[in-house]
């Protein structure tokens, strides 16, 4: 089995790691934001809808992908129950960023304003329902509450496997690209040696 995750599940990764961060981001963000002028709030909250329903397809597709490209195991040197911890932080995770939009979805199926998915309306199959809206709306809360630490934990835990047990776990996910420009910098910040000149032989003074 393959020491590195392959080139799809990597970017895969990256794509979905930038865009829960700036979901994340924005979704905090957007608590604060005030009803005037009209369509300011409204068009913030499609996009955070548009991009919600992108992640949650990118999951289900590096799901799929990952059914037929099994990831790397993980090293020997590991405890059972760090291990553990991992598979299932990672099943969490993955469960709430399916679950995540889903509900968002559902939400605002219940309320009379359209669903756009950058720009496009998708189909509206719900009704004006305020009570299953603000249920939709605390799940949804604390569905992000949830994903926040989960990501949270997953970025200590990849920090501290590439600064504290240095056992390769980290480098699994880096892009080569990035692996190439490390190599590059470390090697320039490495002090090279300096020739040694050789000593001059004392010539007698010239007469």
């Amino acid at each position: 089995m393959a020491e590195r995750y392959d080139k799809v599940a990597i970017t895969l990764h990256w794509v979905v790691a930038a865009l829960v961060l700036c979901q994340i981001s924005l979704g905090w963000w957007m608590l604060d934001l005030p009803k005037s002028p009209p369509g300011l709030r409204a068009g913030w909250f499609n996009v955070h809808k548009s991009i919600g329903l992108t992640i949650g397809l990118l999951v289900l597709f590096r799901l799929a992908w990952r059914i037929g490209h099994p990831p790397p195991p993980l090293p020997e040197s590991m405890p059972r129950w760090q291990a553990r911890a991992a598979r299932a932080s990672h099943f969490l995770l993955y469960a709430a960023l399916i679950a995540q939009p889903l509900v968002g979805y559902l939400g605002s199926s219940f309320t009379p304003y359209p669903i756009k998915y950058f720009g496009l309306v998708l189909p509206y199959w719900g009704w004006d329902a305020p009570a299953l809206k603000e249920l939709c709306s605390a799940v949804h809360f604390g569905l992000a509450c949830l994903i926040t630490v989960l990501v949270a934990i997953h970025i200590a835990a990849a920090l501290k496997h590439l600064l504290v047990n240095r056992d390769g776990v980290f480098q699994r996910m880096l892009p080569h690209l990035i692996l190439v420009m490390g190599l590059f910098f470390w090697l320039q910040r490495t002090p090279r040696p300096r020739p040694t000149r050789r000593p001059r032989p004392n010539c007698p003074p010239s007469r």
